[in-house]
């Protein structure tokens, strides 16, 4: 992967973002001033998301040669994170680190599960630092791991490196105290459009997990490619899985490589939901099985990028053997809680045959444990008990189309919230840039970053939204490199929307925290693309 080459200035010493993290007023004016170096220590709380209270004291923590990572180690899950945090920290640091129980790692770094710790939840947690020693504490493992995200932002960038750097190695003295406002923070990759491989995913599960997102939405079917085995149905990869966008190889998860994302997820605190786009966005499904098109002929495979042609045949009894296997197959792969069928663009489907297939297809997700997840057209039926519905309208969308997704929240389903204008992470930033499309208009950073989930749908009652998702499609990105340079800088700041409580919310002091971590984007190898509205280090 060929990554852009830059000698990074790191911004300096800005003031102190005490309590939440934010001071607007003088924030603002630091944002402009940048040094030649990144400091020795840098300030607490000042990492992406911010965090909710950060209460700066005393000298920094010192990491050395000496320094032990301990932790309970006949629980195996605090175990595993105390080896995950040294295995982050060994490369860059060139120390051993060495995994001890926690009452031999005096003076070192200390991962704590304290069950009596209600108040931070099931992701919350609480890191304190001081010379003598660095304690995460959690609740429950998740939290642990949340906190280990805010442990390796407060070292400085070379940390990720996977070399030996120079240090020092230092975390600012305090304690933040940290839980998330939204239960759901997720990010979707479309790798039906072009097929990303099974370590491509698992590098941007990685990257999500340094932002503190819980949810690897995963678009596993579109006209372009079936991309998960289906054992009663195998054409449905051997054919509708052997192209992609522009005729490309495409290509397929077999149930064990798909284990395999969801186990990695699983290890990074993500729940995997997989969706199948139905009854629209079918025509690799339509093209492997001539049955289930109305007139028995196959369609061709499909290889651009136009939408809301294809359709299931609703009123064909087979339609319903294969919705039932498809989801009893994908169900037992898959633990987490819900599975996404889709329902958006199904343009080629009646209304009242939407409505039919929707309320014959839903009970079936139930009927394999599972809770429907569907984009915002399901409003158009009546959503079952449990579901999430996604909603991926515009600032512009009608005031009908909004009414009825909000009126659906009134009466029960939660909200995930995709706009896309504000949260499509293949919009394009400007007319300028070269890959993505515009349908939705231009996305920059600020306008990705500078809205309110809990007011953004009139009529919606704000404890509906269960939080947000940032969508990458992949009809114009075919490389890992292309992923980058769409959603960085932008899935940050949707992360610490999802994350930050709304008092946090102040885009003159977010693009400061922002732009100090161009240089963690460069240790990591990632590409992104330099927003003028952002004061990034010189390069």
């Amino acid at each position: 992967m060929t990554q852009r080459r830059r000698i990074p200035r790191l911004i300096g010493s800005l003031l102190l973002v005490a309590a939440a993290g934010v001071g607007c007023g003088e924030a603002a004016a630091d944002a402009q001033k940048a040094a030649a170096a990144e400091p020795e220590v840098r300030p607490l709380g000042r990492i992406v998301p911010v965090p909710a209270s950060v209460a700066p004291e005393g000298e920094p923590f010192a990491l050395s040669r000496t320094t032990r990572i301990g932790a309970d180690t006949a629980d195996r899950e605090t175990r595993d994170l105390a080896r995950y945090l040294a295995g982050l920290l060994r490369p860059a640091t060139g120390f051993p680190l060495p995994v001890v129980d926690d009452q031999a790692a005096r003076g070192g770094i200390r991962l704590r599960l304290s069950p009596a710790a209600t108040e931070l939840g099931d992701e919350g947690y609480r890191l304190h630092s001081a010379p003598d020693g660095v304690t995460l504490t959690a609740r429950a493992p998740a939290g642990l791991f949340r906190g280990v995200q805010t442990l390796r932002q407060q070292l400085p960038s070379a940390v990720e490196r996977k070399s030996v750097q120079t240090g020092p190695w230092k975390i600012a003295g305090g304690t933040i105290t940290d839980t998330p406002r939204y239960a759901y923070r997720g990010a979707m990759l479309d790798v039906s459009r072009h097929f990303f491989t099974v370590d491509e995913v698992k590098r941007y599960i990685d990257q999500l997990a340094l932002y503190k997102v819980n949810t690897l939405h995963l678009h596993l079917s579109d006209d372009q490619g079936w991309r998960i085995a289906v054992d009663s149905w195998p054409r449905l990869t051997t054919h509708g899985g052997s192209t992609e966008v522009g005729g490309g190889p495409g290509g397929f998860y077999t149930k064990a490589q798909y284990r395999e994302i969801v186990e990695y997820a699983a290890s990074r605190y993500q729940e995997v939901i997989p969706e199948i786009d139905l009854p629209g966005h079918t025509n690799a499904a339509l093209a492997s099985y001539a049955e289930l098109n109305c007139d028995g002929v196959a369609p061709e495979l499909y290889t651009g990028i136009k939408v809301g042609f294809s359709s299931l045949c609703v009123p064909k009894p087979v339609t319903y053997d294969f919705v039932d296997d498809v989801i009893r197959e994908i169900a037992a792969l898959t633990p987490g809680r819900y599975i996404h069928i889709g329902g958006d663009e199904a343009h080629s489907t009646s209304h009242a045959d939407y409505v039919t297939f929707m309320d014959k297809v839903q009970p079936v997700v139930a009927k394999y444990g599972k809770k429907v997840v569907g984009w915002h057209q399901l409003t158009g039926t009546t959503p079952a008990e449990g579901a999430l519905v996604q909603y991926w309208g515009l600032d512009r969308t009608p005031a009908a189309e909004k009414e009825r997704v909000a009126a659906a929240a009134r009466n029960g389903a939660g909200l995930i919230l995709s706009p896309a204008d504000r949260s499509y992470l293949d919009m394009k930033y400007t007319a300028d840039t070269k890959l993505g499309l515009a349908w939705a208009g231009y996305v920059e950073v600020r306008r990705s970053y500078d809205w309110n989930p809990a007011g953004y749908l009139a009529g919606a009652p704000a404890d509906s939204v269960r939080g947000i998702e940032a969508p990458l499609w992949t009809e114009t990105l075919a490389t890992t490199d292309d992923l980058d340079v769409m959603a960085f800088p932008r899935l940050p700041g949707l992360a610490e929307l999802g994350w930050s409580p709304a008092a946090t919310h102040d885009w003159d002091t977010y693009k400061v925290r922002l732009a100090e971590q161009a240089p963690r984007f460069d240790a990591l190898g990632i590409d992104y693309h330099r927003s003028p509205e952002v004061p990034w280090p010189a390069e």
